[in-house]
């Protein structure tokens, strides 16, 4: 199982900045292994699954999504 992370470009508004994050699943390996990967990163990472892909090998692709929160110092 492969995991890549895809940072947001900077010069998006802050209502648009979306961090994913994408699993690969190979036909070899077990299918409640990506499942119960998907439901950490839900559960622990507040990630939203956004599309799911069967490619014609039977690889599967999840791409999950959470907004990035961009904090603003208040100090002078």
């Amino acid at each position: 199982m492969l995991q890549e992370r895809i940072k947001p470009p900077l010069h998006h508004p802050d209502e648009q900045r979306f961090e994913y994050l994408v699993i690969t699943s190979f036909p070899s390996e077990p299918v409640h292994l990506a499942r119960s990967a998907l439901r950490e990163h839900a559960d622990n990472g507040k990630w939203e699954l956004m599309r799911t892909c069967r490619y014609e090998g039977g690889v599967y692709k999840y791409w999950l999504r959470r907004r990035v929160m961009r904090i603003h110092s208040t100090l002078p």
